[in-house]
Order: C-alpha cells, then sequence, then structure tokens
C-alpha cells in the first residue's frame, strides 16, 4: 500500500494530496489507505504511455494475443485471492465474486481469439478505373479509462483487454473506493515483463480523475460512472474533439406478461435488482405488471424479498451482502424517506438491519406513480418500483418513458410478441426469460442518457481501432 501507482513499468508511492481510505463495508471499517497519485504522477503516466505506444502498437499481432492469454491464465491463478477481495471489499456474496473473476478471465480470453482472427487490413473494390484502396486497422493511441466500484476487476477487463489487444497503451485509474483489486494488473504486467509503459495505474480522487480526463495527452477516453462525472469527462473530451466512450446510469424496465410463470418471473425479477445488492447501471427497476398477473405476482415478490438472505458474505453464505461505500448507503436511505414523503406504498424493506455495515432490506415499492422520484431517478440499491399495464402498446410506452436506454426484460410465454417488444424498446441490450446473463460475444451500452459507444463483442475491440484508407493510383495516365 505504500506504493500504489505502478508507472512505466515501476511501483511508485503516492504524491498526491489526498487519502484513499479502503473499508470493509460489511463491517463499516477502513483496512487499508493509500496516498493518491499527484496532477505530475499523472504526466508521467501519460507520458509513458505516450513513449511505449510505438513498440507496442507494432508488436505483432500474435505476441498481443499471447500477453492476453496470459493475463487470463495470471487471474486464474490468483482466483481465489481475488474473490476474498472482492467479497471483503465490495461486500459481494461468494457466488458473485466468483462470477466476477470468471468474467475478467473470459475477457481477456476473448480479446485474444478475436484479434488472431480479425483482419487488419481487408482490399476495397472500387467502381473506378486505375485505382487500388484497402482499408488498415489501427490502433486509437494512448487511452484514459476510468473505471467504477460497483464491478471492479470486471469493468477494467472489459476496457484494458480490447484496448492492450487493439495495440493502444493505458492510463487505468480505478475506483477511489475499491482501488486494491486493480492493483492485480499491474503486479501481472510485472510477471509477464510487459514493456513498461504499455499499462500505468494511477489511484485517488476526483483530482486525479480530472488530471486524466483533462489531459491534452490521450487519444481517447473510456469511461465508467455516474451521469454527473460522465458529462464533465464529455466536457473535456469536447475541449480536445477526442473520441470518448461513456457508460453511465440506468433506470431499466422489466415487463412481466400475464402468460408467463409467476414464480419463475419471481426468480429473474429479484436477479434483476438485488444482484451486487442493485448497485448496476443495468438494475431493473421499474418493474410493469401486466393486470391480469399483478395480483398473483406482487404476494411471491413480496415474500421472495422477505425471504432474501442478507449479511456478511465472509461470515456465512448470504443472497445479499452491504451496500459498498457509507455515501451510497445513506443514498439509498434517503430513497426511503422520500417514498414516504410522497407516500409510496411499501410492500417489503425499506429498513436498516441493525448492527454494523451498511446493511439495507431489498425494497417494494407499488403503484409508484409516473411523477416519482423513486420511479424517474436512479437509487443504485436494491429498490423496486411497480406499475400496472393493460396492453402491450401502454408496456412499451411506460418502458420507454425514461432519460435512460440502457437494458430492459421481457417475460412472456409468447415468444413473437416478446421478440417484437424487445424490437421496440429503446435501450441497448433486452433479455426474454432470463437473468441478465451477459456474455462478452455481445454488446453492452445503452441510448439515450446511459452512455455513448458500446464495449464487449467486436464492438469493444472497434472502440480502440481507427479506420485508416489507403487509395493508390495504379494508372499513371489517370488525370488526378
Amino acid at each position: 500500500m505504500h506504493t500504489p501507482h505502478y508507472i512505466n513499468g515501476h511501483w511508485q508511492a503516492g504524491e498526491g494530496g489526498d487519502v484513499l481510505v479502503v473499508h470493509d463495508p460489511a463491517l463499516g471499517q477502513p483496512f487499508a489507505e493509500l496516498v493518491a497519485a499527484s496532477p505530475a504522477q499523472v504526466d508521467q503516466a501519460v507520458a509513458a504511455a505516450r513513449a511505449a505506444l510505438p513498440v507496442w502498437k507494432t508488436t505483432p499481432v500474435a505476441e498481443r494475443a499471447d500477453v492476453l492469454r496470459n493475463v487470463a491464465e495470471h487471474l486464474v491463478q490468483r482466483r481465489d485471492a481475488l474473490v476474498a477481495l472482492q467479497m471483503r471489499n465490495n461486500g459481494k456474496p461468494r457466488h458473485e465474486a466468483e462470477l466476477d473473476v470468471d468474467d475478467a478471465v473470459a475477457t481477456f480470453s476473448y480479446y485474444a481469439d478475436l484479434i488472431e482472427t480479425q483482419p487488419t487490413h481487408r482490399d476495397v473494390e472500387l467502381a473506378a478505373p486505375g485505382f487500388t484502396s484497402r482499408t488498415r486497422l489501427e490502433p486509437v493511441g494512448v487511452v484514459g479509462l476510468i473505471v467504477p466500484w460497483n464491478f471492479p476487476l470486471v469493468t477494467s477487463a472489459w476496457k484494458l483487454a480490447p484496448a492492450l489487444a487493439a495495440g493502444c497503451t493505458v492510463v487505468l485509474k480505478p475506483s477511489e473506493i475499491t482501488p486494491l483489486i486493480e492493483q492485480t494488473y499491474g503486479e501481472i504486467a510485472d510477471v509477464l515483463g510487459l514493456p513498461a509503459g504499455v499499462l500505468n495505474i494511477v489511484n485517488g480522487k476526483a483530482e486525479t480523475g480530472a488530471a486524466l480526463s483533462n489531459h491534452p495527452g490521450l487519444d481517447k477516453l473510456s469511461f465508467t460512472g455516474s451521469n454527473g462525472v460522465g458529462s464533465q469527462v464529455m466536457r473535456s473530451a469536447a475541449a480536445y474533439c477526442r473520441p470518448v466512450t461513456l457508460e453511465l446510469g440506468g433506470k431499466s424496465a422489466f415487463i412481466v406478461f400475464d402468460d408467463c410463470d409467476p414464480d419463475q418471473a419471481v426468480e429473474w425479477i429479484v436477479a434483476g435488482i438485488c444482484w451486487n445488492a442493485g448497485q448496476m447501471c443495468s438494475a431493473t427497476s421499474r418493474l410493469l405488471i401486466q393486470d391480469g398477473i399483478a395480483d398473483v405476482l406482487i404476494p411471491r415478490l413480496q415474500a421472495a424479498f422477505t425471504a432474501l438472505q442478507v449479511g456478511n458474505p465472509l461470515a456465512a453464505e448470504v443472497d445479499m451482502g452491504p451496500l459498498t461505500s457509507q455515501a451510497q448507503w445513506h443514498k439509498v436511505r434517503e430513497y426511503f424517506a422520500i417514498a414516504q414523503q410522497e407516500g409510496l406504498h411499501c410492500q417489503a424493506g425499506a429498513e436498516v438491519p441493525e448492527g454494523p455495515g451498511w446493511f439495507v432490506s431489498p425494497t417494494l415499492y407499488t403503484d409508484v406513480p409516473d411523477s416519482s422520484r423513486l420511479w424517474q431517478e436512479e437509487i443504485f440499491g436494491p429498490v423496486l418500483c411497480t406499475q400496472r399495464f393493460d396492453t402491450e402498446q401502454q408496456a412499451i410506452a411506460k418502458a420507454n418513458d425514461s432519460r435512460f436506454g440502457l437494458v430492459a426484460t421481457v417475460a412472456s410465454t409468447d415468444l413473437h410478441r416478446a421478440e417484437r417488444v424487445a424490437d421496440a424498446l429503446e435501450v441497448g441490450h433486452v433479455w426474454i426469460n432470463s437473468i441478465q446473463a451477459v456474455f462478452v460475444e455481445t454488446s453492452w451500452g445503452g441510448s439515450k442518457g446511459s452512455g455513448i459507444g458500446r464495449e464487449l463483442g467486436p464492438w469493444g475491440l472497434a472502440a480502440y481501432q481507427a479506420v485508416k484508407h489507403v487509395t493508390r493510383c495504379t494508372d499513371s495516365k489517370t488525370p488526378l
């Protein structure tokens, strides 16, 4: 913890003014401290990435793929320690922490395979005689990556793997709430002998993030986090007219039609709002229930919320752990107070369990009006609001009536209707009769206020590639 910044192939002590205090949220107690990087150290990291770019971008594809596969193998070797750290610093139950590590491993392996099969050059057939043309895929250059606290290791893998695969060099800034697990990438880079400057990691709070997002030496910036900070990142990118990828908030809908098995629907609904204690941009926190199934579904959902085991994941097998930070705990409790002020009907939860730690109970509000702040605003906690609908058209209109457009889920045994509704929803990803299963081969990202661009799949790699066209005149007599 004395040298938490990985810059130009070396670990450095922090020289910034902030101290990052790392907590165990199940106990509400600190267990580590880091001194933040200074703006000067951010400068060093960007300069190191710039110096490393010429060699890394010309490294043969097969060698870059080998590096990614080796990263995946080292993550597998460290799996037990990484799972334990996710449980301790994030409060994730074991089964969630294990999936996080597996997701990161799969991401590095996928992009290793993808760059070996994707052609970097392609001839283009022209209608005009006397000319040939070809496209060439090149790395964007030096990229800044800013990742959040709800899925550390995972979100950084979604950015790091395609960026390194494309031949970019990187400066990564982890969240100040969960800075420890991303250190693993620097440790692995050391073991693998990754060229100095290809990967740099700087830890810090807002000052460090601003120093990176405002840095003139970047060619691209990719950010995952809140809309408020995302808009600041976008303004920083605009100052340099450079590309930016933003993965921001959500207020996603779950639509249940009356032909659905209510018990199966409850399983999907609970997973969509209580996974990671609801701290997901993709949380399906607006539940739309068709009239014919509502009176059957609501009691089952109420019972399921009440039965969930909430507690310290290091002490027992639990369904849901604590909220990751005290600030988020206070925010969710504020929404409980707002719900009381608005006179919402609480069917389960809205409670803060006794004892240490930042716990809240899974919470269900029914018949929540459109005007409610809980219906409109992203809470980032295990808080579910419901409304009823009559027709398919009403469900689509209600789901699309949001400033966000990240994901949605549709539950129906009529697959033609489910597919039709999925096509009509204004979001980036739709699940049909499923939990939120995210695969590295698919895309991730949204529309409206949920961000710009896509991660994962070939689209994630394309986000770090520039397209160059080379056109040549083959006929010296062809007039210019």
